[in-house]
C-alpha cells in the first residue's frame, strides 16, 4: 500500500523488538510473535463472523483483504506497556502506557482513513490474552522448545563446519590450551610452569614460549630466595619481558 506503510510498520517493529527481545531473549521473542501472529488473526476472524451473526451485512468482513503486520505491532505495544506506570504522549495526548494502545487505535482509525479497524482491535485483544495466559501458566511454553529445536536444526550445518574449521586450527597451530585446570583431562599433557600452556606429552619444550618441561620458568630470575621475595606482579612482569609476549 506504499512505502510510508512499511516504514512505518518497520521502524515500530525495531522500537518495540528491541525492548521485548532483550529482556526476554531471541527464542522466547520469536515464539511470542509467533502467538501473537496466530492469536490476533483468530480473533481478527471471531470478531468477523460475530459481527455478521449480529447484524445482517451483505458481505462478510472476513471476505475482506487487508495488509501489513499492524495486529501484531499493537499486541507487541500491550506486552511493552503492560507492566510500565509512566505516562506516554500518543500523538500529542499524553496518558499512561497502559492504555497507549487503545488511544492509538482510536485516533489511528480517526485520521488514517482505510485502517483495519479489526484487524488493530484483534492484535490489542490478543496482547491481553497472551499476558493473562502467560500469568496463569507456570510451565514452560511448548511453543518456545519447538522454536528452540527447529532453530538448532537449521543450525546444525553451521555447528559443523564451525567444529572442523577449529579443529583444523588446532592442528595448525598447536595442540596444547593455556588457561583452567579442565583443559588437562586428557593423559599425557603437561603445563608449563612460566606460561601456564597444556603441551602434549611427547614434547620437552613448551610449544608457546619454549621453556623446558621441568623448568618453573624463573631460572633467569636468580636464586628461589629470591623469587619467593617477589611480589606476584613482578614475577609476572619479569615473565612477560622475558618471553616477549
Amino acid at each position: 500500500m506504499g512505502e510510508s506503510h512499511l516504514v512505518y510498520n518497520m521502524m515500530s517493529l525495531l522500537w518495540k523488538g528491541i525492548q521485548l527481545e532483550t529482556s526476554m531473549g531471541s527464542v522466547k521473542f520469536a515464539s511470542m510473535v509467533a502467538a501473537l501472529l496466530g492469536m490476533s488473526q483468530g480473533i481478527t476472524l471471531l470478531l468477523a463472523k460475530s459481527l455478521l451473526l449480529l447484524f445482517d451485512h451483505e458481505r462478510a468482513y472476513y471476505h475482506e483483504y487487508s495488509i501489513g503486520f499492524s495486529g501484531v505491532l499493537f499486541a507487541m505495544k500491550v506486552v511493552v506497556n503492560s507492566q510500565s506506570d509512566n505516562y506516554t504522549s500518543v500523538h500529542g495526548l499524553v496518558l499512561p502506557s497502559r492504555h497507549a494502545a487503545w488511544a492509538e487505535l482510536i485516533l489511528i482509525q480517526m485520521f488514517v482513513p482505510g485502517v483495519s479497524f479489526l484487524g488493530h482491535l484483534g492484535g490489542i485483544l490478543a496482547g491481553i490474552l497472551y499476558l493473562h495466559l502467560k500469568a496463569s501458566y507456570s510451565g514452560s511454553n511448548p511453543l518456545t522448545t519447538i522454536i528452540r529445536r527447529f532453530t538448532r536444526i537449521l543450525s546444525w550445518p553451521v555447528r559443523l563446519v564451525w567444529g572442523i574449521c577449529r579443529f583444523r586450527r588446532l592442528q595448525i597451530f598447536g595442540r596444547g590450551t593455556v588457561g583452567g585446570s579442565q583443559a588437562r583431562r586428557a593423559t599425557g599433557v603437561w603445563r608449563c610452569q612460566a606460561c601456564t600452556f597444556d603441551n602434549s606429552g611427547w614434547l620437552n619444550v613448551c610449544d608457546m614460549c619454549g621453556t623446558d618441561r621441568f623448568d618453573d620458568g624463573l631460572s633467569s630470575l636468580g636464586s628461589s630466595n629470591q623469587t619467593h621475595d617477589l611480589p606476584v606482579e613482578e614475577l609476572r612482569r619479569r615473565r612477560v619481558q622475558r618471553f616477549g609476549r
